[in-house]
């Protein structure tokens, strides 16, 4: 870049990466330094970790929203106006916007193609699984946010949770080898159609295990497995499955049965919690249905 004063309008950047519920721009760039402005929906959990080095800073004015930073355990609302940065940070910080924010966001070595290149490929294939199959547009997303929702409640660590959200969002990206016929096929499936789409666990793995993201493989492999050994694809039983997966567990059934699918039409909520409770202890992890009902009837309270 040449040396001199540049000017640019408000919608003008270097690059930029979008996802469903996020917006990252790379507006400015001075050899390791970054400036940049990012948009975060309203509902969404992010992260700020500790970097490789112990000098980088990073620094965040919150432009427009609220949010709630969550640090050791301590909760500081920020509105408008507000900022925070980090050096020589040693734990994770967790924040969750309140409101639909805009962050100005500044770091001192660089992090875009980090931020962009280490999951645009995964959210590519996850968005081309979901136009596959129409029926379970936002599918993942849901699964996503309900997830979370859970973790938070039973007090997971940041970094669990972190690694939560990245597996529930691409928890379903194996289906992108399952061929449209069995995908979207109205009537029940044939036993060679089931094994077929049975595999989309251990497709998921192949694909996520080459990224940076090859911890969460291990969630995705069992997110169908079931306390009582019925699951797939290996027959886990109990504490043998992770209890991320057993939380994607829940929140994948109580989304599927309430939204419409190639063979019904959505069922009401009350019928997916009854089937939860139906099956808890031998599906479902009783401690996790228990944490999602209670975030449900908060939920309902809330909004009455």
């Amino acid at each position: 870049m040449k040396n001199g004063l540049y000017i640019r309008t408000g919608d003008e950047y270097i690059e930029r990466y979008q996802q469903s519920s996020a917006d990252l721009s790379l507006i400015g760039k001075n050899g390791s330094c970054e400036i940049m402005i990012q948009k975060i929906d309203k509902g969404s959990n992010a992260f700020v970790e500790p970097g490789d080095i112990p000098e980088s800073m990073e620094f965040f004015y919150l432009l427009e929203g609220k949010l709630e930073l969550n640090f050791n355990d301590q909760l500081t609302k920020i509105k408008a106006g507000d900022y925070f940065f980090t050096r020589k940070l040693s734990n994770t910080v967790q924040f969750e916007t309140l409101e639909d924010v805009k962050l100005l966001y500044f770091s001192s070595e660089p992090v875009f193609k980090y931020l962009s290149a280490t999951i645009r490929e995964l959210t590519l294939l996850a968005d081309e699984v979901e136009k596959k199959d129409k029926y379970t547009l936002g599918h993942s997303t849901r699964v996503k946010d309900l997830s979370v929702k859970i973790a938070t409640a039973l007090n997971l660590s940041k970094e669990r949770i972190e690694a939560l959200t990245f597996a529930s969002l691409f928890h379903d990206i194996g289906k992108i080898d399952v061929p449209n016929s069995i995908l979207l096929k109205p009537g029940k499936l044939t036993d060679a159609e089931f094994d077929i789409m049975r595999g989309h666990p251990a497709n998921g793995i192949k694909l996520i295990e080459k990224t940076y993201y090859q911890n969460i493989a291990e969630v995705i492999h069992q997110h169908h497995e079931r306390l009582d050994g019925s699951g797939y694809p290996r027959g886990l039983k109990g504490k043998e499955i992770l209890l991320e997966a057993r939380i994607i567990a829940v929140a994948d059934t109580y989304d599927a049965i309430t939204t419409t699918r190639p063979y019904r039409d959505a069922l009401s909520k009350e019928y997916a919690i009854s089937e939860l409770v139906k099956f808890t202890g031998a599906h479902y992890d009783p401690r996790v249905v228990k944490a999602f009902i209670k975030i449900l009837e908060q939920e309902k309270n809330d909004v009455n």
